[in-house]
């Protein structure tokens, strides 16, 4: 029973790491209809400036809020410079454009700051564990399962509880009637992708908490997660990424408990094949959204 209870913890808190990722990324799919793979560089451009402002005596949780500032503003920045002059442009246009964004910002961080990973001296109550008999809980699992919890019932009353949370949310149901309702475009853009800088932010603190450093190419393997997650539950629901997120910890623990060691290696390539059975036999995913963006 404590060894369930144990695994049910792991794939929470890894699972939550990847819903609040897959929202981000699920938030600017239902606004703009693509998937911004630029996104991972969010991460780690916050472990980054989390690591350069504690390793220049600024507290910690001063440090973290300019991390997150950074995250949302280079978020803004990116839809500004970069896929504002590409609005109404084919999908596949700014698929590409977020590649090519992807992959400077990783030769940027590689030639600013090195390859090497920077490990970061995180605070106790990140780092530390505690046991309830024989169940090991990290600190860090505990604050992710919370934050997930915080952030998720904060931005449905956003959403659903603010003005312009729903212009947000009309905007993703149809764009063109929105604009003639006089909903501001520019400012929806710029708040969707603010949105999904801040949920990177946060990612990458739980995600870092768990590995201790950062390196230039940190976001991409959760990326890849969190977008298997969003297909798994529902390109463009919001709801979907996080059940996406949450069931796609849940499958990861259960194949480290179930695979033998000499096969752990497989586990991703097992899990790419779970997203191609989703597109083969449920391409909408566990939870579909309602409407897909129709620009």
């Amino acid at each position: 029973m404590e060894l369930t209870i144990q695994y049910i913890i792991n794939a929470v808190s890894l699972g939550g790491v990847y819903a609040l990722i897959a929202l981000g990324l699920a938030i600017v799919f239902s606004i703009f209809g693509f998937i911004n793979f630029a996104h991972g560089e969010l991460l780690t451009l916050f472990g980054y400036v989390l690591f350069y402002a504690l390793s220049v005596g600024v507290p910690f949780g001063l440090a973290v809020i300019l991390g997150l500032a950074c995250a949302m503003a280079c978020a803004v920045l990116m839809e500004r410079v970069a896929f504002r002059p590409l609005r109404g442009a084919n999908p596949m246009t700014l698929l590409v454009t977020s590649l090519a964004i992807s992959g400077a910002l990783q030769v940027v961080f590689q030639i600013g700051f090195g390859s090497r990973p920077k490990p970061l001296n995180l605070p106790g109550y990140l780092t530390g564990a505690f046991n309830i008999g024989t169940i090991y809980i990290g600190s860090a699992q505990i604050i992710s399962i919370v934050a997930v919890a915080v952030l998720v019932i904060g931005l449905n009353l956003f959403l659903n509880r603010t003005r312009f949370g729903l212009a947000l949310l009309a905007s993703a149901q149809d764009f063109d009637v929105a604009k003639l309702m006089g909903i501001r475009v520019n400012a929806i853009y710029a708040t969707a992708f603010a949105i999904s800088g801040l949920l990177a932010g946060v990612a990458a603190l739980l995600w870092i908490s768990m590995r201790g450093s950062v390196e230039p190419t940190m976001g991409f393997t959760p990326l890849v997660k969190a977008f298997v997650a969003t297909i798994v539950g529902g390109m463009g629901s919001l709801t979907g990424a996080v059940v996406g997120g949450f069931f796609l910890g849940a499958f990861e623990v259960v194949l480290q408990i179930i695979l033998p060691p000499d096969y752990q290696v497989f586990r991703d390539a097992i899990i790419l094949a779970t997203l191609i059975g989703f597109l083969l036999f449920r391409p909408r995913g566990l939870i579909p959204s309602a409407a897909m963006p129709t620009k």
